[in-house]
């Protein structure tokens, strides 16, 4: 017997032949086992994901197949490491040039929280430049911890309305961080 776990159909009406549910529970399901990682990396969790991307813990069981090293082709921006406050343009224009829908991942105390780094030259967090969806713990956070990261963005992401993006609240939130 093969061990392989498929993804589960969204709740819908079955009959023989058909199956009927939602456009959104189709697109989030699509959505959720199709992300393309683009990775961020500045420091040390760069290694720990590079060691999620390997053959032992492999990422690509979970859609997240190919990085994507152009923003205008990945939808899951992972930022590690320490973002000094010179890299923070940078990293907003790279978030900026990713089509919508786009999620962010922040790995790592630095990535978080500024980490053990708290001086003026060091973004005490990329959420003071960039909605952040997921944080994921940890200084480096082990493979593991990086895989529930993708994993909660899943779910996120499989539960997530087609309309969100055209609500007022994400429309505050992005008017928040300056941007249309």
């Amino acid at each position: 017997m093969s061990d392989i776990k498929l993804a589960e159909a969204p709740p819908g009406i079955e009959g023989s032949g058909f199956f009927a549910t939602s456009f959104d529970k189709v697109i989030g399901l699509a959505r959720s086992h199709s992300l393309w990682p683009l990775p961020f990396a500045t420091s040390c969790c760069g290694i720990e994901f590079m060691a999620t991307m390997g053959s032992h813990y492999d990422l690509a069981r979970f859609g997240s197949e190919r990085p994507s090293f152009s923003p205008r082709q990945a939808d899951m921006l992972l930022v590690m490491g320490t973002i000094a406050k010179k890299m923070g343009p940078v990293l907003r224009q790279v978030y900026l040039q990713m089509a919508e829908p786009r999620w962010v991942i922040a790995v790592g105390a630095c990535a978080s929280s500024g980490g053990i780094f708290d001086t003026y030259s060091v973004l005490q967090g990329i959420d003071e430049i960039i909605p952040v969806d997921v944080y994921v713990p940890g200084c480096p956070p082990r493979p593991e911890a990086i895989l529930t990261g993708v994993l909660k963005l899943q779910d996120l992401v499989k539960n997530e309305s087609l309309r969100r993006r055209n609500e007022p609240e994400y429309k505050e939130l992005m008017n928040k961080y300056g941007i249309q």
